[in-house]
């Protein structure tokens, strides 16, 4: 499926921009933040600015065809995959991985909902020990 299917199907206009962002985040699932985004593709099209990178991601945001990840410091990466899984960063090497997992839900009161949850694991990666 093309990056503007994608975005169509979320009910976002794809533009030059958001296709160039989607296509980042589609081709390195590293988590990256904006400023990791902004570095990576400011080369390839000079046009683009920060603000439109940050003003992108919320939108991919809102649009939930991305996810935030506020891990740590307040600094926030940005998760292509937006199926249900956690997150594993390792301390050492600072990478952030994707692990299959469905994170057990506690019991609500009936009148509470939830709307998304997330499950962030710490430790040392496979390389790292």
């Amino acid at each position: 499926m093309q990056v503007s299917d994608i975005l169509l199907q979320y009910g976002i206009r794809p533009s030059i921009h958001r296709i160039l962002i989607y296509q980042y985040l589609m081709d390195n699932k590293i988590h990256p933040t904006a400023d990791t985004v902004y570095s990576n593709l400011h080369h390839k099209l000079p046009t683009l600015s920060k603000t439109t990178i940050y003003n992108t991601l919320s939108l991919f945001v809102k649009k939930k065809v991305i996810q935030e990840l506020p891990l740590e410091n307040d600094e926030l990466r940005y998760d292509v995959n937006i199926s249900e899984h956690a997150h594993f960063k390792c301390e050492k090497c600072g990478k952030i991985y994707d692990i299959a997992a469905k994170a057990d839900v506690p019991q609500l009161p009936t009148d509470f909902k939830i709307l998304r949850s997330q499950l962030f694991l710490w430790g040392e990666c496979s390389c790292c020990i």
